[in-house]
């Protein structure tokens, strides 16, 4: 009887010994840090990557263009997600990174629902965020006072917004936020409040407004008839290998770029018919 209870638990603790010895595959797993206009295609991606691809992870963080851009240029994370060019952003090594453009953003100014305007000129949209401009009613709006909303300084939203949609001058001091989503839901339950998200995060709870008659659409972003937009980057330090180059080439696929990308409110940057270098000159493609 003695014999036969030392074997028994002899066989019960070889699982055990297994898991410990590392004998139990616990999966594979990279990680995405960086634009929160970007951040919704990519953990919809990651998540879909995950089911095809049982066993590997991809966790997903938002942060700002700025952060991501600094955490992959130090080593550590696999990817950094940006608005931006790494170009762009002062103290990042720009040659030691790899850009992966997967995508495009348009990115409109919004209002809350109740300011009573649905276009504007993009004069008078330059002189409400640098503050010459603070009530709706100069603008043929409501007797309200005009809100500003900022992305908070690291963001590539707002760098693309300033430079763009603002001509390069800086938005007024004001209240800032590092979520886009926490932007969307301030600027929807504040009157007379107004900022600036991708057109991915526009839903019912705001307006997003007209600049000089032109619709903020996909089709206008694709000619530059609406020029504020930019591409969604995806950087790695150095050539990607292994997962990261795995998951990369997942969403640059036709599959991905036909169904989430275009679901998301991406643009494919394959249906873009201009080219826009990181000194902002637009070329036909």
């Amino acid at each position: 009887m003695k014999i036969k209870k030392a074997l028994l638990l002899s066989m019960l603790a070889i699982p055990l010994l297994l898991t410990a010895c590392g004998g139990v595959d616990r999966g594979e797993s990279i990680t995405a840090v960086g634009s929160s206009a970007l951040q919704p295609l990519v953990e919809a991606a990651g998540e879909e990557f995950s089911a095809q691809h049982l066993g590997k992870f991809i966790n997903v963080q938002g942060g700002g263009s700025g952060t991501g851009l600094s955490q992959v240029a130090a080593g550590a994370v696999d990817i950094g997600n940006s608005d931006v060019f790494a170009e762009e952003k002062e103290g990042i090594d720009a040659n030691a990174l790899v850009d992966h453009r997967v995508a495009v953003v348009g990115i409109t100014p919004i209002v809350n629902k109740d300011v009573g305007v649905t276009g504007i000129t993009k004069e008078e949209l330059q002189k409400i965020f640098t503050g010459k401009i603070t009530n709706w009613k100069e603008v043929g709006g409501k007797d309200l006072k005009i809100i500003i909303l900022n992305r908070a300084s690291g963001s590539g939203t707002r760098s693309t917004f300033e430079r763009w949609a603002l001509d390069g001058q800086e938005s007024k001091q004001a209240q800032e936020q590092d979520s886009t989503g926490m932007v969307r839901q301030i600027v929807g339950d504040t009157p007379g409040a107004i900022s600036y998200v991708a057109f991915s995060y526009v839903n019912d709870t705001v307006k997003s407004l007209k600049i000089d008659g032109v619709k903020p659409i996909d089709a206008n972003v694709k000619t530059n008839k609406w020029p504020i937009w930019s591409y969604e980057h995806m950087y790695t330090k150095g050539e990607p290998t292994g997962l990261t180059k795995q998951f990369i080439e997942f969403i640059l696929s036709d599959e991905i770029q036909k169904t989430i990308v275009g679901q998301l409110g991406y643009i494919p940057s394959n249906q873009m018919q201009v080219e826009r270098s990181v000194d902002g000159v637009v070329t036909p493609i």
